[in-house]
């Protein structure tokens, strides 16, 4: 564990130690606190733009209810104008984009959320100078406008086809024809694509706004999942392209529009229809196309490089491994410019690390290495020779900034501050905002330079550090342990808030632990960390251990639950009970267990397997078995049902049902897209046949998340009952 974690560690044990001196006049945080007041929610800087001269930067805020873009000084870190008002406009925007030269703005207003990452909006065009504007498509709602590089047209998505309309004119141009509900989807990727390979906008403009790169894919053999939509006298069935493991994936293409010629090039991506083609880059050359290819099992990534006029491409680089190689975290890609080759991130040494490579493939150099983690490369100042990233150098509960010049030397740390900072740097790499919390510390908002030199702080949350002051609040203290095999784990306690280490205290888990997820991280809580402090302050220990499989901690501790996802990972969280019950304060016949998603496998598997160890469990959305889930996600830890049907059965908590003798809520949404309500019921059904009562609360028309109205009060509500009924 690092020093600077360990000096973190000590002030809250500090604090930990002594707060009971100034705790008479405290207050308990109470669920209205948490989740009808948002008293924890930290403020943040909303909508922060580069613009184009260096000397200012763009931020959207919050003035009399309607939406502000104003500029900002760099140098000085004051407002200098308002650009963007919505109430003169009269737009309730929710997103903007400036063009290149800035002379026009787009707004997106009324949005309406689809998927996880997909919306459509109604669009506007604002004419920056005339402060004149005008509707996309005549308001109708779109998805995924795009201003061109060139100033001069803007693209979307409508009708799952692919649009461009000439700003001068207003010419509109339909790049696509063949786009159909369920069946052709163009410059729009398809839900398992949005969902697994974090894209929903499927399309790039080349970089001197001459060419349409986009995906189209064909998911007419794909199977439809229904959903019925309750609320009417007669529920809707909601159709839509879901592949389960081992079924049909939708045939995917990439495709290149030339705007000027009205002509649409296929592009070679091979003879293989079976494969996933989740990435495009364009080179500045705006005649380049590199494309990252999958093959089915994932354990084969290709970056393909092709000739966007001609449509052939080559093969530049392959990597493959025994178990998978990881586009879904951290994957990246940057080309230099002037033939300097490109940038990119791999695996293949046991940590994610950046990689140098000529244009023909050749590794020039490895430019970080150790055993630690790059999570996010930032940027590459050609100019200094200089390469910015975040990694977990310093400790894997942290994430830190860091800069290195191109041959892997002359490393410098540019946020030394104990925490989790998230990075957004200028395009000329000369400043960049930081924006970091730790358990101790709420959010913190910072203009930097690039040698990490503060200009000025945006937001310090001071209100919230005063308020915190008023209540019972106990910070999170991080702990390590080793399994049998010698495997060290890393958690986090949160104590009751008039902690007496005489008195016997039940303990509530907190899981997820799915792969490459992190829930120990030295940073400022969510809602449901506020809910772990509101059962703290009602005399509970909460504890979360991250197991094996989850990141931050290199490949082989991440793959090592390949091919039987849930063995090792519910090994660990009993340990970890096992472990905590040691502790004289707990009382080791009141331990409970509570997830979501992936969490609610992990909680079914963990009462069902650790009958002897767990007294409750809550199931929220769970998986209960991983051939009702989506092929990208799924088979990337499995293979397919048909290589490997143990390691769809033996873990599945349908399998254990038989064992279970505890209390168990199990929760679903009945509208989730994500992980079917039909996990639940499955589930539910085998509980039945073994003769086994459980609690069970459905939630109607709520997707994966469960929210809406009153929804979540009335989720968390329900669970705190339980928790203080059944543990």
């Amino acid at each position: 564990m690092s020093r600077q974690l360990k000096n973190s560690i000590s002030l809250l044990l500090f604090f930990l130690i002594f707060s009971p001196l100034f705790a008479q006049n405290q207050k308990k945080i109470s669920l209205e606190d948490v989740f009808k007041e948002a008293a924890f929610r930290p403020k943040t800087v909303d909508g922060i733009n580069w613009m184009k001269d260096g000397r200012f930067y763009s931020a959207m805020k919050t003035v009399d209810g309607f939406p502000v873009v104003v500029q900002v000084n760099l140098e000085t870190g004051e407002e200098s104008r308002r650009l963007i008002d919505g109430r003169k406009l009269g737009i309730d925007f929710d997103f903007y984009a400036f063009n290149p030269d800035e002379s026009m703005a787009l707004l997106a207003s009324e949005v309406e959320s689809i998927y996880r990452r997909s919306s459509k909006a109604v669009y506007h065009l604002l004419n920056l100078q005339t402060g004149q504007t005008r509707q996309l498509e005549n308001g109708e709602k779109i998805m995924y406008a795009s201003l061109s590089p060139d100033n001069s047209k803007v693209a979307y998505v409508k009708g799952n086809n692919l649009f461009y309309e000439e700003l001068s004119s207003g010419n509109r141009v339909q790049v696509t024809d063949d786009g159909e509900t369920n069946a052709i989807r163009n410059g729009a990727a398809d839900w398992v694509y949005e969902e697994e390979f974090s894209m929903a906008q499927a399309y790039e403009w080349s970089p001197d706004g001459s060419k349409l790169a986009f995906i189209r894919f064909d998911e007419r053999e794909v199977a439809e999942f229904s959903m019925q939509l309750w609320g009417d006298l007669y529920p809707e069935n909601y159709l839509f392209k879901y592949p389960k493991a081992g079924e049909k994936n939708a045939e995917v293409s990439v495709l290149v529009h030339d705007l000027k010629q009205g002509r649409t090039q296929p592009i070679d991506t091979g003879e293989e229809a079976d494969q996933y083609l989740p990435r495009m880059y364009w080179a500045s050359d705006s005649q380049t196309l590199a494309i990252v290819r999958l093959n089915r099992l994932q354990n084969q990534k290709d970056i393909l490089f092709a000739d966007s006029k001609t449509g052939t491409t080559k093969t530049i680089l392959t990597e493959t491994s025994e178990t998978y190689v990881d586009l879904n975290y951290n994957d990246h890609f940057i080309f230099l410019p002037e033939e300097n080759g490109f940038l990119t991130t791999s695996e293949r040494d046991g940590f994610k690390h950046i990689y140098r490579y000529d244009l023909e493939g050749n590794q020039i150099q490895q430019i970080t290495q150790g055993n630690w983690e790059v999570t996010q490369l930032v940027g590459v100042d050609l100019e200094q020779k200089k390469v910015y990233y975040l990694s977990t150098e310093i400790s894997p509960l942290e994430r830190h900034f860091f800069s290195i010049d191109m041959e892997g030397r002359d490393k410098k740390l540019l946020t030394p501050e104990p925490g989790t900072h998230a990075i957004r740097m200028s395009p000329d790499h000369r400043f960049f905002v930081d924006a970091y919390s730790s358990v101790a510390e709420p959010l913190k908002t910072r203009l930097m330079d690039a040698k990490g030199r503060l200009l000025k702080t945006l937001e310090e949350n001071t209100e919230l550090q005063e308020q915190m002051q008023t209540y019972t609040y106990r910070p999170k203290t991080f702990f390590s342990f080793s399994i049998p095999d010698g495997t060290e784990l890393n958690g986090y306690l949160i104590q009751p808030a008039h902690f007496d280490p005489a008195k016997r205290y039940p303990l509530l888990l907190y899981v997820y632990g799915g792969p490459g997820s992190q829930n120990v991280v030295n940073s400022w809580g969510g809602t449901r960390d506020w809910w772990h402090q509101h059962l703290a302050a009602e005399g509970y220990v909460v504890a979360c251990v991250d197991n094996r499989g989850t990141g931050g901690r290199g490949k082989a501790f991440k793959h090592s639950t390949y091919g039987q996802l849930g063995k090792l990972e519910t090994q660990d969280q009993l340990a970890a009970a096992t472990y905590l019950a040691s502790m004289p304060y707990i009382d080791s016949e009141r331990i409970g267990i509570w997830g979501w998603s992936y969490g609610g496998y992990m909680s079914s598997l963990a009462l069902m397997i650790g009958h002897d160890v767990f007294k409750t469990a809550i199931a929220v959305a769970p998986v209960s078995s991983w051939r009702y889930y989506d092929t990208i996600y799924t088979e990337r830890y499995l293979q397919t049902p048909q290589l490997n049907p143990a390691g769809y059965d033996n873990y599945s908590p349908i399998t254990h049902v038989n064992k279970l003798t505890g209390n168990f809520l199990l929760i679903h949404g009945t509208g989730d897209d994500n992980v079917h309500f039909q996990n639940s019921v499955e589930l539910l059904d085998a509980l039945i046949s073994a003769d086994k009562q459980v609690d069970t609360f459905y939630y109607p028309n709520r997707n994966h998340g469960i929210y809406g109205g009153n929804t979540t009060w009335h989720l968390y509500r329900m669970m705190t009952n339980y928790v203080k009924n059944k543990l």
